[in-house]
This record gives C-alpha cells, structure tokens and sequence, in this order.
C-alpha cells in the first residue's frame, strides 16, 4: 500500500509538471507570434509609406503598452482556449461576478486553475476513495475559485449596503447646497471610501460622456444588483422625467436603507447560534476520527482496508457536507 502511494504520488507531480510546461509553452510561442507578426506589419508599412524614421524625427523608443481607451475582450491569451470559451454562456455570467467582485482576473486564468485543481483533487481522492466518490470531490474542489469570488463579491455588497446610506445623505446635502447632480457625484467619489466611490465615479464618468444618467445608473444596477441600487438608480430616473426635490427623496430612501440594515443586523445575530452549531456538528465527527488516528490507529485501519470501508467512509463525508448544507439553509433568513 506504501508503494502504490509513493507511485501515484510522483505520478501526480509528473501530471502537474506536464501541464505546467505545456501552458507555458503555448503562452511563449504565442507572444513570439505576436511579437513577428507586429513587427512585421510595422516595417512593411513604414517601407509601403516611404517613412523614413530619423528623417521624419520619430523617437525610437517604443511603447508597449497599449492605450487604455481599447478594452480588451479576449477571454484568455491563449487562442485555442480562448475560442472554446467563447462557446459557452456560463463563461459571460462568470465574467459578471468577477466585475462585481471587483477582482482583476483573467476568465482564462480562472477556469484553467478550476480545471486543475478539480484534477488533482480527484487524484488524490480516487486513491482513499471509490471512484464514485472522487468525481463529485474533483467537481467541489474545482468550484472552489467560483465559491471564493462568490464570498468576495458578497463581502464586497455588504460593504456597499453599509456605506450607501451616507452616500445618499452626501449626495442630499450636495444638491441643497446647489450643485449639480454630476457634480454632486464627483464630490461624494472624491471623499466617501472604496467600494462606494470606484462606482459613484463610474457613474459619474459615463453620464459625462454623453451615455445618459438612465443608461449609466443601469449599469451601476448590474454591478450592484442590491435593492437598495435600484430604488436609487429609479428615483433619480424619475426625477429626471417629472422634475421635484429630489434631495428630500434621497434623505427618505436613506433612512429606510439604515431602518433595513439595523434590522438585518438582529436577524443576522439570531442566525449565528445555528450557523455555530451547524459547523460544530460538521467538524466534530472528523476531529474524533482524527484524534482515533492518533490514539488507536489499528483501530480505523480496519475500516480502511475493509472492501466496504472506503464506501462507508464516502456516504459519511457526503451526509455531513449535506447536513452543513441543510442547517445553513434553515438558519439563512431572507428580510
């Protein structure tokens, strides 16, 4: 048994070792591609034009970065990766959260580091576990990356949700004093903290370029799908429209923010017995077989050599992971 787990060991490592390798090959002879293919088209044009570059005064050093008015939509710097991602509409909704989670990721990236991890989790799973077991092990290891921008991205909202309703009293206090609502928006970007002011600057930004304040507040809406987003991004719409105070609006919609925010706070405070005791009943099962381990090993190794042991072992994993599912569901209240 010691053998076969030194072999599947170095087996894993060789596997990882090979993938590793070839993804950095193809980036390298894409770059070199792209590096010809660039400098190619730069001289034939200068030679097609007659441009003579110390005659005409060009500096000769060259910039390589490129502008930042081009936005690049290339899913990943690989093409054959980068063409089997665009085939999928999940790859559009995983592009979303990574905007609202605010997170600098290549799509790419992401899901080659989900590809791999969910296989070598199944590796080292399929050595301890049946193969029916290991699959839906792969499968939760390579959603992890998902799960983690998940967490950032909500993190991010209650970030939001919280400094919002001084955002809005910024923004009332702003138009009484006789700003405009850009510039009202600009002066609420420069001085409230991060997530707020990236968002109200985005705003602001768009709404100046000629997109129009409707248009740019529903995008504001798509990368804070929140309520609270929404019933500004419509006050401000409809105002806009029949004309009224809309300051008096904002005042209004703050204080219902932070009536909303203070009670959510109570049932959040309710709900944390139950999430408690849900991760305590998950975690104590493996710590006592842990501590078994180092007390009485002989004592589980009849279960793990046992023809039934690793099926056992599985369905115990799977009925915890299902009932930390289930208590999290029933002590997750929705206002």
């Amino acid at each position: 048994m010691l053998i076969l787990s030194i072999l599947g060991f170095f087996v894993l490592i060789f596997l990882v070792a090979i993938i590793t390798v070839a993804i950095a090959w193809m980036v390298f002879l894409r770059e070199a591609s792209e590096v010809g293919t660039a400098v190619g088209e730069g001289v034939g044009a200068e030679e097609k034009l007659g441009i003579d570059r110390a005659g005409a005064g060009f500096d000769e050093t060259v910039i390589e970065d490129e502008s930042p008015l081009f936005r690049n939509d290339r899913l990943s710097t690989l093409n054959f990766w980068d063409n089997l991602l665009t085939r999928f509409d999940f790859i559009e909704i995983l592009k979303l959260r990574l905007a609202q989670a605010e997170l600098d990721w290549n799509v790419g990236r992401v899901t080659l580091t989900m590809l791999l991890c969910g296989t070598i989790a199944f590796l080292l799973a399929q050595s301890v576990l049946p193969v029916w077991a290991a699959v839906p092990v792969g499968i939760a290891v390579a959603m992890a990356p998902y799960g983690y921008i998940l967490r950032v991205r909500d993190r991010r909202f209650r970030k939001f949700q919280e400094v919002f309703p001084d955002v809005l009293d910024s923004l009332a206090r702003a138009l009484r004093a006789g700003y405009p609502l850009s510039a009202a928006f600009e002066l609420v970007a420069n001085e409230t903290p991060a997530p707020v002011a990236a968002e109200m600057k985005k705003v602001a930004v768009e709404a100046n370029l000629g997109m129009g304040w409707q248009r740019a507040l529903e995008n504001l809406g798509q990368r804070m799908p929140l309520l609270e987003v929404n019933l500004f991004g419509a006050a401000v719409t409809l105002h806009a429209r029949t004309g009224g105070k809309l300051s008096e609006v904002m005042t209004g919609l703050a204080e219902t923010m932070r009536e909303s925010l203070a009670l959510e706070g109570e049932v959040r405070a309710l709900a944390a017995h139950g999430k408690l005791t849900g991760l305590i009943l998950t975690i104590l099962p493996i710590a006592i077989a842990i501590m078994m381990l180092i007390v009485s090993p002989n004592y589980m190794y009849v279960l793990y050599e046992h023809p039934m042991g690793k099926t056992l072992i599985a369905a115990a994993i799977a009925c915890l992971v299902l009932a930390h599912f289930i208590i999290r569901k029933l002590v997750d209240i929705r206002i």
